[in-house]
């Protein structure tokens, strides 16, 4: 949530959110049953889905590299339909490949939820540093 919060502040370029709280930023994050059944999912994705997806991916991305100290890439590739996946990978080694579905709902019903499912994606990319140290920094 730290790295979350840290991307957030640093892309806010002209300070428009300079006076709102972490938690009225991270609320953005938060997408409840019923305004998940109002989007539509059949059009374009929505420029805030977009950004939301795109933040949390560069945050993920960013503790992993925390946690590790290795430099980590991150490339996602995203259909007009909503369906992708989303690729970390330092040096030689594949970290993390993570499939996007139905990225029209793309939001957490918690901030809890979205810690938990933002901590265990860096816990899996750091496990895979350790179990093959030798190919991540090769």
């Amino acid at each position: 949530m730290k790295c979350l919060m840290r991307l957030i502040r640093a892309k806010d370029h002209c300070g428009l959110w300079s006076d709102d709280g972490d938690a009225e930023l991270l609320a953005k994050f938060i997408t409840t049953h019923e305004q998940r059944r109002a989007i539509p999912i059949v059009g374009d994705l929505d420029p805030l889905i977009l950004w939301r997806l795109n933040t949390f991916y560069a945050a993920v991305g960013v503790a992993i590299e925390v946690r590790s100290s290795l430099l980590v890439s991150r490339t996602m590739e995203l259909s007009p339909e909503g369906i992708g996946r989303v690729l970390f990978t330092t040096k030689r080694l594949v970290l993390l490949s993570s499939p996007l579905r139905n990225v029209h709902n793309f939001g957490f019903s918690t901030l809890r939820k979205c810690a938990d499912t933002g901590t265990k994606l860096v816990s899996e990319a750091v496990a895979a540093i350790e179990a093959y140290p030798d190919v991540a920094r090769a």
